[in-house]
């Protein structure tokens, strides 16, 4: 038994007669008969009366013709459904974000144009740190993350770059150093230190600690490590330390915390949107088009490449 019998039989029951149910399947009438004649044999009892001038539902027929309907509106749901999906208009996109670019303009609007182009999309979004969503995308949990990714990213690991937020300092209110007009890299030698973990982004953490070695900072003095921002600005308003965050976590600063720039520090954290270079879910193909022709309009030096180890 197919989907294509039951059609039939739909159109025989629902008109009660061979040649208009013919007519409006637009099959000839000897056709249809074999087919409600084999759809008969298969299930093991007539689901008609023959009649002189047509035909009439049996019991049987009369109960299967409720099940036949609701099986053919089913299965054409179901199409519906996977073809939504599969043009990239429904279905569930699970997206890591760094807490140290949540805050940023780039990453709230592309969710905003996202959910409105695609009202029947699903977006599961997860903060997580951005070395946790190369493993999660790696493992097919995470479909995409908007992640702070400095070292060399795997083979398998495409990226767009969004956005270089500059680094600035984090110093407690009411601090000395937010009474100064100036501060440089060397007069931070004694300031106490909260820091992220190496482990958290190797390549950057390198990278600042030559950037403060070649302004007069050789040793940071560090008191505390704290893996993700909200804990470090939570210390730094405990007048912990200070500590270097990025320039767009002013609009997630506690009360009593300042950003101050420090005026030879010129590193800047890449942000990107990073997803597995052979994943076709087409959600991703809408999402990583979206955010590259956003910044094309912006005019940001960003680029799409497959990285290698």
């Amino acid at each position: 038994m197919e989907l294509r019998h039951l059609r039939y039989f739909v159109a025989v029951g629902e008109e009660q007669h061979f040649g208009r149910a013919a007519e409006r399947l637009r099959i000839t009438q000897p056709a249809l008969s074999r087919q409600i004649l084999d759809l008969e044999r298969d299930l093991g009892f007539a689901l008609f009366d023959r009649l002189s001038r047509g035909v009439r539902l049996n019991a049987a027929g009369k109960l299967f013709l409720t099940d036949a309907r609701r099986i053919l509106r089913d299965a054409d749901e179901a199409k519906i459904r996977a073809e939504r999906i599969a043009h990239g208009k429904a279905g569930t996109l699970r997206i890591g974000i760094a807490t140290a670019v949540s805050w940023h303009g780039f990453i709230a609007d592309c969710i905003r144009r996202f959910r409105h182009e695609h009202p029947d999309a699903e977006l599961e979004l997860h903060h997580m740190l951005s070395v946790r969503q190369v493993d999660a995308i790696l493992s097919s949990e995470l479909d995409a993350g908007f992640a702070a990714v400095s070292a060399p990213l795997h083979k398998d690991l495409a990226h767009w770059q969004i956005a270089q937020d500059r680094m600035v300092l984090a110093v407690p209110k009411g601090h000395p150093l937010t009474k100064r007009k100036k501060i440089q890299l060397r007069d931070l030698r004694n300031m106490p230190f909260v820091w992220w973990p190496r482990w958290v982004n190797p390549v950057f953490t390198d990278q600042m600690m030559r950037a403060c070695a070649q302004g007069g900072l050789t040793a940071p003095r560090i008191v505390q490590e704290a893996p993700d921002r909200e804990t470090s600005l939570g210390l730094v308003q405990c007048r912990v330390g200070v500590s270097w965050m990025t320039e767009s976590s002013r609009w997630h600063c506690p009360r009593g915390v300042v950003l101050v720039p420090v005026a030879d520090m010129n590193v800047r954290l890449p942000f990107d949107l990073i997803w597995k270079e052979h994943n076709t879910s087409p959600l991703l193909q809408k999402l990583v088009a979206q955010v590259v022709s956003r910044g094309h309009r912006s005019g940001a030096t960003s680029r799409r490449a497959a990285a290698r180890d």
